[in-house]
């Protein structure tokens, strides 16, 4: 399997709550929900790939932001290096601008939503450190 791509994923907070978007139909893995995000182009850092992919996907400008953790996950198409950063302040109102549904969620309290591979150890992570009183960014 070639190398892997290096992809941004942020974790967004707002009252104790993180945003999660839905891949739409025509997407490899449509209907399974994710951190919005995406890839990091060439000659991009990953805190520029995260400010334009949010912007690009929801119109949202992250103005407080941090790097988490890295974790590389290979589905049966692409190997992917995640590269998740907390984002604890942003501006503009969510415009889904590639058509996906998008929802706050508590965590612990997916209800079932179905999350991509890659990102289910990490919501099983914020449910376990994140108290639902604070966020753990």
């Amino acid at each position: 399997m070639p190398d892997a791509v290096d992809v941004v994923a942020g974790i967004l907070w707002r009252d104790g709550q993180f945003l999660a978007v839905e891949r739409p139909e025509g997407k490899p893995q449509a209907g399974y929900w994710e951190f919005p995000g995406g890839k990091v182009e060439p000659g991009e850092t990953p805190q520029a790939a995260l400010v334009r992919e949010l912007q690009e996907e929801l119109g949202l400008t992250p103005t407080a932001f941090t790097f988490w953790q890295e974790k590389t996950h290979a589905y049966e198409h692409i190997r992917v290096r995640l590269l998740f950063f907390h984002v604890t302040a942003f501006t503009g109102d969510i415009v889904a601008n590639e058509g996906h549904r998008w929802q706050w969620f508590v965590p612990g309290a997916t209800n079932g939503a179905p999350f991509l591979e890659a990102d289910t150890e990490i919501v099983a992570e914020l449910a376990d450190n994140c108290p639902r009183s604070r966020t753990c960014a």
